[in-house]
Formats: structure tokens, C-alpha cells, sequence
């Protein structure tokens, strides 16, 4: 079966007075119907970009420089903006942004909110009906319909979480992005929020999902496969199990030994701290991106960028790996 959205070596930059910022370099990754599909990685690694890669909402400063977006063998990155709007967006793709209060217009009540963004899409539909989808959505999902009358601010963090999912997947979008929907949360609204998204998969209303975060403790509760990015780049992608308790590349090792988890294992161990900082992708390294932080590094790694390689189920971008030059 062909991928439900796949990226073909994509190369996206913000381009702006003061420099440019090479955000993602050369990812290919391929997103299977009916599977959960967590990005991980640090701060500043280009998953947000990515995200929005994903979709093709992108519009200055940030371009898309090479490759292509496909989604179900359809290049989305040759239509234009206001196809996308009406035809991909909302419908086929959709995003739960990272900011999510500012995502929802405080002035309009969220009944109002879900109208626009439904009569976009369906402009036949009148006031009635689409208040009648958003409250039988509403139900269907556990939510208070009350909170259709409210305004976002008068909202909990949490259920302003929930509500933008709610509104994100209201046309059954086949495809659901989540940027780090759970991280301004407490760890008891997290599990509410995971378990929602996790309903909305197992009853078919999205096909598939795309959890990007930088907790791996997280990630762990919901993904069926992981790709982790690190510095504009995917370094190792494959099913959730076989990345966390056996990680081939350094800095999926490191990542995971940097967290605190209740394993015997991890106790005995202890953590692991990643030396160094991230390259700044104004000027990112020659050769691999880690090799400045990797304590396996070699001259090569330096000076050669690796190409991936296919270990069993897992795809690795390292040279101890077996990765030729790029």
C-alpha cells in the first residue's frame, strides 16, 4: 500500500534579512495509513517546520527549496495556496498548532470559530447544521457541547486542547498533525488529551497520526513508530519498541538516556547528559550534524555527510552504521 503522505528529500529555509536558516535539510519520510507516527527531538531541531512542510502551509520567510510533499501520490507542493485552503487543509490534513490560545481567536465564541472554519470548506452549509456537526462531534468525543457557547479564555488549558482537536478533525481529516499538543499540560491533562487523540484513530475518524514533542516519555504513551530529528534532520526512524529500548544511532541513545523513566534499568544507570549544544542551523556543520556532541565521532564523521541505511525494520543516518558518504 503507498504511503498516505510522503516527503521526498525536502529542503525548507526561512530566509530573512539577517540570514538564512536552514530548518529542514534533505528529509525523506514516509507516513503509513493507520499508524502513529511520533517525531521526536530537542528544541530548535526543525519539527514545527516540519509540520508545516507537511501540510505546504508555507509562505515567506520560510520556502520550501527542494523536493516534494505528496500526499496519496498528489504533490501538494505544486498547489496553490488557495487549492490547498480549500481542498487540503482541514479536509485531508490537518494541524493542532503548538500554541493553541493563539490559534483560537479570543474575541469569537467557539461555535463561531468552528462556523468559519467549516464554511470554508462547505460555505452551502448554514449556521444550524454546522452547530448540529459541531455538537454531535462534541458528544461523540466526551466534550462538554457548554463549551460551544464560551469563549477560549474562559476555557481551561486543557480543554482549549481538546476543543482544538475537536475543531482540527470536525471533516474527518484523513491525516492529523499535533504540534506538541501536550506540553503546556499538567501530567493528568496530558493522559486526557493522549487518550483523545488515541479514540479519534481507533474509530477511524483520522487514519493516521503525526504526534511531534520532545518527550520521549510521552511520545511512548501513543506512537506506533518514531523518527527522530535532530539539527533539520531525521537521524533514525522505526517502530516505537525496537528505537527506545534499542537505539542505533548515538543521539537517539543519548536522547533516551537523558530522560527519567521508572525502568530498573534506568535507575541503575542513571542519566546521561548530552554534552555540548545544537549546531546553529544559520551555519550547520559539514559531515554529520552530531559529530560535534557524538562521543563516537571520527574524521569522517565530520567531513561526510551519512547516507541512511536499512537495518532490519530501522532506518539510521550514522557512519558506525554502515553509512556512505551522502
Amino acid at each position: 500500500m503507498p504511503p498516505l503522505l510522503k516527503l521526498d528529500d525536502v529542503y525548507a529555509q526561512y530566509i530573512t534579512r539577517y540570514g538564512t536558516v536552514y530548518a529542514v535539510n534533505g528529509v525523506s519520510l514516509e507516513i503509513g495509513e493507520g499508524e502513529i507516527l511520533g517525531i521526536v527531538g530537542e528544541s530548535g531541531c526543525g519539527k514545527s517546520t516540519l509540520a508545516r512542510v507537511m501540510m505546504m502551509n508555507v509562505k515567506p520567510p520560510l520556502h520550501l527549496v527542494r523536493g516534494r510533499v505528496l500526499l496519496q501520490g498528489v504533490e501538494l507542493n505544486r498547489l496553490p495556496r488557495d487549492r490547498l485552503k480549500r481542498e487540503v487543509w482541514g479536509k485531508q490534513v490537518s494541524l493542532v498548532p503548538q500554541s493553541v490560545m493563539n490559534a483560537l481567536n479570543p474575541t469569537m465564541r467557539v461555535r463561531d470559530i468552528i462556523r468559519d472554519f467549516v464554511k470554508v470548506h462547505n460555505p452551502e452549509l448554514d449556521d444550524d447544521e454546522v452547530y448540529s456537526m459541531a455538537r454531535d462531534r462534541f458528544e461523540e468525543l466526551g466534550l462538554d457541547i457548554r463549551a460551544l457557547d464560551l469563549y477560549p479564555f474562559e476555557l481551561s488549558g486543557g480543554m482549549r486542547q481538546r476543543v482544538a482537536i475537536a475543531i482540527a478533525t470536525l471533516l474527518n481529516p484523513k491525516l492529523l498533525i499535533a504540534d506538541e499538543p501536550t506540553s503546556a499540560l499538567d501530567v493528568s491533562t496530558q493522559k486526557v488529551v493522549l487518550k483523545l487523540l488515541k479514540r479519534l484513530w481507533n474509530e477511524g475518524i483520522v487514519k493516521s497520526i503525526v504526534f511531534i514533542t520532545h518527550d520521549i516519555a510521552v511520545v511512548r504513551q501513543i506512537a506506533t513508530r518514531i523518527a527522530v530529528m535532530y539539527a533539520g534532520k531525521i537521524v533514525e526512524v522505526g517502530p516505537l519498541e525496537e528505537v527506545i529500548f534499542k537505539p542505533l544511532h548515538p543521539y537517539t541513545e543519548l536522547l533516551i538516556s537523558s530522560i527519567l523513566t521508572p525502568e530498573p534499568e534506568v535507575k541503575k544507570r542513571g542519566l546521561v547528559e548530552i554534552r555540548g549544544a545544537p549546531p546553529d542551523l544559520r551555519t550547520p556543520p559539514r559531515g554529520c550534524p552530531f559529530a560535534e556532541r557524538c562521543p563516537y565521532a571520527t574524521d569522517r564523521c565530520r567531513r561526510e555527510e551519512p547516507r541512511p541505511v536499512v537495518i532490519g525494520s530501522r532506518l539510521i543516518y550514522c557512519h558506525l552504521r554502515g553509512g556512505g558518504a551522502a
